[in-house]
């Protein structure tokens, strides 16, 4: 304190601190990258751990034996959805009928703003059945959902038929206090969707739903089971929900604790857990699961049905079952033992799971990084956005020079400076404003001038108005202020630093993984960037590091971290397919990365874009 309050001192460090600006944000930033490629090597990191003592221990004896019969009853689905050509409604409420399920069932429709052609859809109606095992051991004040997705084909088949066996032999213990629900969601996200605001009388996407007829009691957990096939080796746990959610980290620790128990293969990403932290390989495998899982959280899409639980503060989950490991092979039977260890586990609970944590990133299933572990490579990226703050507040705070009789008319001197800064803003905004609403208001007019289809014309506007946005601002403060003045770009720049560090703050507090991505390169545009130095290469750094080619590179990042690398070609298709799909998350769902990025990020990108084009 001593250091801040005395005067001189203070000069003295402010003028240290401008001094040596430039090599301390350079340092900055690389301890800001080498923090984070530190979080995956495991002494750095810490074990899971059960916190809630409800679950603590494993000590229960799962007794499943219905695992073929579970098969057939999956076969005899497939057969009823491949004969009326979509779901078998009256078959799902007979069986789940003789199964002493009080059943229910909720109709829906959603118009989507423009044809999915991922999945060859416009109009969407389906219908989700539902039935409802009453706890006989409680007041039915709350329940746990179980929930299978009915997909077109034949994927999924074997997931509804394990979850009509568990149903039966659910039914047959008396130990439940809570309701289980088990669901069949037709259409995936958008049907669970409708069920999820029938059931909360909520509705907040426009969704048509019929009211459901029959409710359990609150929503304490949910699981969603996907299978891919009859023989499987292996239980992927997915876990990134909408806009970057995360479940309570108690539940995946449940999910590895019975894993481990019963013997059951288990991976996250897709990926093995492996021992060998020490070597380069291992190192290198925990780093590809850990950046998987930054890569899936930045998207904000729910990367499963349990996604739209987490706005409900439901605590959820997907278990996929994966056939990828040719060497071991998991039976039905101890799926089925898996799923029964778990729900008793939650049925246990005495509230809802809160004592571990709800922010976190794990680059294997026995560890995970603290939100109090990697907050500080944002932080020291962040403070970089204030030194460079500082070092203008420095130099606007110097005093002009003078008139000739020594007086100088501030308010002549503030002026244009003042118009010339909010212009580019008010300017870079309404640009982001028609990012977002030109793409699906201007499509039909695309499609009258130019050979496309509807996901074509959206996605095409999006890319020409995020272009033309390139040519718009640099040039409006010269309208008002005749050229560009020092102390003008001086300002903007002021503005637009202390903007982006409030943005990327905000962000990363809401989803890290974004905010952090962005910080790794808007951090370094607002760093150099200046009307000094040189255009062409300038400009072109400011291009590569601008949003939509961040977008660009994550695409084939994230096929490289998948494992699965893909041409130039196909790269651009699917860069293509994940705007159209943001924009089609951002209607269907809520999800917030489109309008964050339209309606913030690229007018605040635009703001640096103007600075390099100031003179």
């Amino acid at each position: 304190m001593g250091l801040l309050s005395d005067p001189n001192r203070r000069r003295a460090l402010i003028s240290l601190l401008t001094r040596l600006n430039a090599p301390i944000c350079v340092v900055c930033y690389m301890a800001g990258v080498v923090w984070f490629m530190g979080l995956a090597f495991e002494p750095f990191t810490l074990r899971t751990y059960m916190s809630e003592n409800a679950m603590g221990s494993t000590m229960v004896e799962e007794r499943f034996p219905s695992g073929e019969r579970a098969l057939a009853t999956g076969r005899e689905f497939a057969a009823h959805k491949k004969k009326v050509g979509g779901m078998p409604v009256d078959w799902l409420v007979k069986t789940m009928q003789a199964r002493g399920l009080e059943v229910f069932t909720q109709t829906f429709s959603r118009t989507l703003p423009f044809p999915d052609e991922n999945k060859e859809r416009y109009m969407v109606k389906g219908t989700n059945v539902y039935g409802i095992l009453r706890a006989p051991r409680a007041p039915r004040t709350e329940a746990l959902v179980l929930s299978a997705p009915c997909t077109q084909g034949d994927h999924n088949n074997q997931a509804v038929g394990l979850l009509l066996g568990l149903a039966q032999y659910f039914r047959n213990q008396i130990y439940w206090a809570k309701d289980i629900i088990f669901l069949i969601n037709e259409h995936d996200l958008i049907g669970m969707q409708a069920w999820l605001e029938g059931y909360h009388h909520t509705n907040t996407t426009g969704m048509d739903w019929s009211p459901l007829q029959g409710r359990g009691g609150s929503i304490q957990a949910a699981l969603s089971l996907e299978l891919s096939s009859d023989v499987i080796t292996s239980m992927d746990l997915v876990l990134e929900g909408l806009n970057g959610q995360l479940p309570n980290l108690d539940l995946a620790n449940l999910f590895y604790a019975f894993c481990q128990k019963i013997g059951v293969l288990c991976t996250i990403q897709g990926k093995l857990q492996r021992n060998d932290w020490d070597s380069v390989s291992g190192y290198s495998h925990s780093v590809q699961t850990m950046m998987l899982m930054v890569m899936k959280q930045a998207s904000g899409r729910p990367w499963g049905d349990h996604g739209l639980f987490l706005r409900y503060h439901i605590e959820a989950a997907t278990i996929k079952g994966i056939n990828s490991f040719r060497q071991y092979k998991t039976d039905t039977n101890t799926i089925g033992r898996l799923l029964e260890g778990m729900y008793r586990k939650l049925n246990n609970l005495l509230e809802r799971l809160h004592q571990s944590y709800f922010f976190y990133l794990m680059p294997s299933l026995s560890h995970f990084v603290s939100i109090g572990y990697y907050m500080p490579a944002f932080g020291l990226l962040a403070v970089i956005l204030l030194l460079r703050a500082l070092d203008l507040w420095v130099q606007l705070a110097s005093p002009p020079p003078g008139t000739e009789d020594g007086v100088v008319d501030t308010e002549q001197m503030w002026s244009p400076d003042v118009l010339s800064v909010l212009t580019p803003l008010v300017i870079s905004h309404l640009t982001g404003v028609a990012l977002y609403y030109l793409p699906i208001h201007f499509q039909k007019m695309a499609l009258e001038h130019f050979p496309v289809s509807d996901t074509e014309a959206v996605v095409l506007t999006a890319i020409a108005v995020y272009t033309a946005g390139l040519a718009l601002p640099h040039n409006t403060h010269r309208f008002v202020s005749g050229e560009g003045t020092e102390h003008g770009w001086r300002v903007l720049k002021l503005v637009a630093v202390l903007y982006l560090a409030v943005l990327l703050g905000c962000t990363a507090l809401i989803n890290f993984s974004l905010g952090f991505i962005l910080a790794l390169t808007l951090v370094p545009v607002a760093a150099f960037v200046t009307p000094h130095v040189p255009k062409v290469p300038s400009a072109f750094v400011l291009v590569i590091l601008s949003p939509a080619c961040t977008l660009l590179f994550s695409v084939f990042f994230f096929q490289e971290l998948q494992e699965v690398p893909i041409s130039f070609q196909d790269g651009w298709v699917l860069y293509l397919s994940v705007i159209s799909q943001g924009i089609l998350d951002h209607s269907l769902y809520g999800s917030l990365v489109y309008p964050l990025i339209a309606l913030l990020v690229y007018p605040c990108w635009l703001l640096f874009w103007n600075i390099l084009f100031w003179e």
